[in-house]
């Protein structure tokens, strides 16, 4: 669905003379702009799909694979390079599950595509007890499906629709309940080695793909095979982060932009960083301890003419009012 202020000139429709109705046009606009350039720079930056690929896209019917094939097909008209696009979607026969939708939206946007039919959900039940977390067992099965059927259709690329904020509550997820600092990469090789898996979306906040959808008016699907479950740890996770994202806006940002400036040595794992071997070296090393002052917000600035102190005294102003006040007690 288009808004007049996103149509063309040559279009010949007016603007909106209304000021609401302009605004939301503009907020669409933007938001438009927004998604197709981190999606762009995900891309770019984790040279995600190239020159002759054939990307197939993993279509659940939920607004955030909707998302992707949308904002790829646009990118697809205007980049740089050629690459081919194709749906694929895995009907695994869920009860009530409508079957029509995905082929009818597919066809009214000229996407060639492939509906794969595995009857997995009666495997799942059959598996898992009533009541118990059902993902595993059926996202292993998906994966294998879709590695086979991406042979079969000669797919160089498999797009999934994991976005900004399943990167961070994996993250949190293998924290809490894993011990490890694990997240989602944008780009991967598959299980078995065949596949170049990837995730354009890896910069998207899924707000910003919740209004995206509603704007589209994609025809979601609803998974009653696990969506419902809203005991799951990874709903709790979710409602966390969006908490957060409340109370405290810019921090989401801040903790997806962390990990792609991560510093191994002042981690604890051995194998990143070799800690058994490292010595005094008598040279400056801007990641020293410098890089713990850092981390309460100061300015870390070393005040050598100021305060009349050593070139080796890197401490901040703020720490030393600090210290100095309570040294007298006020």
């Amino acid at each position: 669905m288009q808004t007049p202020d996103t149509l063309p000139p040559s279009s010949g429709v007016a603007r909106p003379a209304d000021p609401d109705t302009r605004r939301a046009a503009h907020e669409t606009n933007k938001l438009s702009k927004r998604l197709h350039r981190l999606v762009g720079q995900a891309i770019t930056d984790y040279a995600m799909i190239e020159d002759g690929d054939r990307v197939m896209v993993c279509l659940s019917g939920g607004k955030d694979s909707y998302g992707l094939l949308d904002i790829l097909l646009n990118l697809q008209q205007r980049a740089p390079i050629k690459f081919s696009v194709i749906a694929v979607n895995l009907d695994q026969k869920q009860p009530g599950f409508p079957a029509h939708i995905l082929p009818e939206y597919l066809t009214s946007r000229g996407v060639e595509f492939h509906i794969e039919t595995q009857d997995t959900y009666s495997v799942v039940k059959r598996l898992i007890p009533e009541g118990a977390t059902m993902c595993s067992l059926c996202s292993r099965l998906r994966r294998g499906i879709l590695y086979r059927v991406a042979d079969e259709l000669g797919a160089t690329k498999i797009a999934l629709g994991h976005h900004r904020d399943d990167f961070l509550g994996t993250v949190f997820l293998n924290m809490f309940f894993g011990g490890k600092l694990k997240g989602m990469p944008p780009k991967l090789v598959s299980d078995n080695g065949r596949h170049t898996v990837i995730r354009p979306l890896a910069y998207v906040p899924e707000t910003d793909l919740e209004r995206w959808a509603e704007h589209r008016e994609f025809p979601i699907i609803p998974c009653t095979l696990c969506g419902s479950q809203e005991n799951l740890q990874r709903v709790q996770i979710k409602r966390m982060l969006r908490e957060w994202d409340k109370q405290h806006p810019g921090r989401i940002d801040n903790m997806h932009r962390a990990f792609a400036h991560v510093v191994p040595s002042h981690l604890m794992d051995r194998a990143l960083f070799p800690f058994e071997t490292i010595r005094p070296t008598g040279e400056v090393n801007p990641q020293g301890d410098k890089a713990f002052d850092e981390d309460d917000g100061e300015s870390c600035a070393t005040p050598t003419v100021a305060a009349g102190l050593p070139a080796e005294a890197s401490i901040s102003l703020t720490a030393l009012r600090r210290s100095a006040m309570e040294s007298s007690g006020t």
